[in-house]
């Protein structure tokens, strides 16, 4: 095993920390675990390139924790310095079809067999004209059977006739109850779904319109926000994209939570009794916060700005 270097041994302590193994952080970072493993041990022999060591290297801070920047400033003599790499061209092992060569043995053989297919086709043929033939002849038979026996079926057809037109106008009858009774149903239905949707629009709007949630400020990755007018402080976290990284502390540093929030794990919190809460977001893209069941955006765009920290100080509706 080969001496870890000083920014090798600090990963490794900070990811350790953390309680992440290499898996947790392969999972995280979608980096292949002997490449995480090289980065600790100054290892770059085994990366793909200089490009990659770099890039690998900020992925492995943002997923930690850590600010990249200073990261790159305090250990610059222990990462290369290279920072842009042609990327690896893979040669296609795929030939065209154009390139292989078409052999001519299985065409010799088809055209040997040519002989036998035509003359089974040609007896197919005749023994469609035949059946067509055939059928012509036995409609002929049955349009005069049916000519024949005309005169009785057309009063025996007005009886049938009869019948089916009372069979059909009482069916007409209980379809019509059935069909006004479904409707009135429906529309019931309908008037109370209305209702209830416009309570719960109108309890949204009242409770919407005391609760205040704004910036307060904001610097670097950090951001201060106020959360005022409410009794009740709840916290939901989700990760729609990825596995990330969540540490949630009240002011006294207190944890609540500090580990690996799973893509599509939902984590919530009731802070009410706290003044304070600090959120660490390990990987922002994807991640929902909801303050008391309302979504709140985060401070900074999570394309930009991989990791951010937001902190919510809460006073409570009854204390103001």
């Amino acid at each position: 095993m080969l001496a870890l270097t000083e920014l090798g041994q600090r990963l490794r302590q900070e990811r350790e920390s953390k309680g992440l193994s290499l898996e947790d952080l392969q999972k995280l970072t979608k980096i292949q675990k002997r490449y995480l493993l090289g980065i600790e041990e100054g290892n770059y022999e085994v990366m793909p390139g200089k490009f990659y060591v770099r890039a690998f290297i900020k992925q492995y801070c943002e997923a930690i924790g850590l600010d990249t920047d200073a990261i790159f400033e305090e250990y610059k003599s222990d990462i290369p310095s290279t920072q842009t790499e042609d990327m690896p061209q893979q040669l296609s092992r795929v030939r065209s079809r154009k390139e292989i060569p078409q052999h001519t043995k299985g065409v010799s053989k088809a055209y040997d067999y040519l002989p036998t297919v035509l003359v089974v086709a040609g007896v197919v043929v005749v023994g469609i004209i035949i059946w067509v033939i055939a059928q012509n002849i036995v409609s002929d038979k049955n349009k005069e059977q049916a000519n024949q026996e005309a005169p009785n079926s057309e009063v025996q057809q007005s009886n049938t006739q009869e019948e089916t037109n009372e069979t059909t106008a009482k069916n007409d009858n209980s379809k019509s109850e059935d069909e006004q009774s479904a409707a009135d149903k429906k529309e019931k239905e309908k008037a109370e779904k209305e209702k209830a949707e416009k309570e719960k629009a109108e309890k949204e709007k009242k409770d919407s319109g005391k609760q205040e949630y704004k910036e307060v400020q904001k610097t670097g990755r950090s951001a201060t926000y106020a959360l005022s007018g409410t009794d009740a402080f709840n916290l939901e976290v989700t990760s729609t994209q990825a596995d990330t990284w969540l540490d949630v502390k009240n002011g006294k540093g207190n944890a609540f939570f500090s580990s690996i929030l799973k893509k599509g794990e939902t984590k919530e919190f009731d802070l009410t009794k706290e003044t304070e809460a600090r959120v660490n977001i390990g990987y922002s893209p994807g991640v929902e916060l909801k303050v008391n069941g309302k979504a709140v955006d985060l401070p900074f765009d999570s394309s930009k700005q991989v990791r951010q920290v937001v902190t919510i100080q809460y006073q409570p509706a009854e204390a103001q």
